[in-house]
């Protein structure tokens, strides 16, 4: 787990919105959905769930996630 990849997490968590999250982090939106999917592979659980029309809402592994990941950054 990464500092990137938390960062990453935190913002789609506040944005609900890949496209948004990425745009903020001035990074791309592969870069954020690939650091994402790398998270969500080493932690072995789904932090989001994907809806239709880029939008997104948090698991209850995400929502636990959360306050931990605001609290190392």
């Amino acid at each position: 787990m990464t500092i990137q990849q938390l960062t990453c997490f935190a913002e789609v968590a506040e944005t609900l919105h890949f496209t948004k999250a990425a745009q903020r982090l001035y990074i791309t939106q592969s870069t954020l959905s690939y650091a994402i999917n790398s998270l969500e592979h080493e932690l072995n659980v789904p932090l989001f769930v994907r809806e239709s029309g880029r939008r997104v809402a948090l698991t209850s592994f995400g929502k636990e996630l959360l306050p931990m990941a605001k609290e190392v950054l």
